[in-house]
This record gives structure tokens, C-alpha cells and sequence, in this order.
């Protein structure tokens, strides 16, 4: 997984559903099989690609897990932990494996900044 393409469309997620509003913080959930995403360089991703936008000084917080795949043989949907995974069932040994539905980036949270009230 390329951080900056994923940074490029979690910034996007996030303005279209921010409309507007300044964002504090950023809860994303990314899979990952072999190549673990690296949280600083997901930081400095987003703050690229959030440059100049209402996402520009928000925390972002990464959740990184392996994807699940599942067998078309054997039915099962398992954590792919490693590379083989993603090419043979971890628990029957068939080829018949694809991503599971559900297994891509997520934008789980978005914290919003609270207007200042004056008085």
C-alpha cells in the first residue's frame, strides 16, 4: 500500500463529509498484509495532502490491521497475517481466496473543533 495515494483519499473522505467544518482529529483504520503502514509517514501524508484545508492541523490516529480474506472452498474468512494469505486459504490451503468485502481504508471517526463561544 502507497501511504500517499491512501493520505491523498482520506483527506478527500474527510472534507467531503467535514463540509466545511475545521477537523481536529482523524480515526482511519487501514489494512495492510506484509508491508505495515508506517503512522509517521501516514501523518506526514496527510498533513500534504490536508495542506491549506479545514483538515490542516488534524491529528490523525491510524488503526492498522491485516485484511481478511475469504475461500470460495472451504467458506472460511480469516486475517490474511502474512503474503501467502492473500494466494492460499490460511485454513484449508485452496486458492480460491479473495478480499473480503469491508476490507479496505476506513475513516472510522472524525472529531470536529468546537466553535469558541465569546462573550
Amino acid at each position: 500500500m502507497h501511504e500517499t495515494g491512501m493520505c491523498d483519499e482520506i483527506v478527500e473522505a474527510v472534507l467531503r463529509e467535514a463540509e466545511g467544518r475545521q477537523v481536529a482529529a482523524v480515526r482511519v483504520r487501514a489494512p495492510f498484509a506484509g508491508h505495515r503502514p508506517d503512522p509517521a509517514v501516514v501523518e506526514q501524508g496527510f498533513r500534504v495532502a490536508a495542506a491549506g484545508t479545514p483538515a490542516e492541523d488534524a491529528r490523525v490516529e491510524l488503526v492498522a490491521e491485516p485484511p481478511a480474506v475469504s475461500c470460495g472452498g472451504c467458506g472460511a474468512r480469516t486475517p490474511a497475517t502474512d503474503a501467502l494469505a492473500l494466494v492460499a486459504c490460511p485454513r484449508c490451503g485452496g486458492v480460491d481466496v479473495e478480499l473480503a468485502p469491508g476490507t479496505g481504508v476506513v475513516v472510522e471517526s472524525i472529531t470536529y473543533q468546537q466553535d469558541e463561544v465569546r462573550a
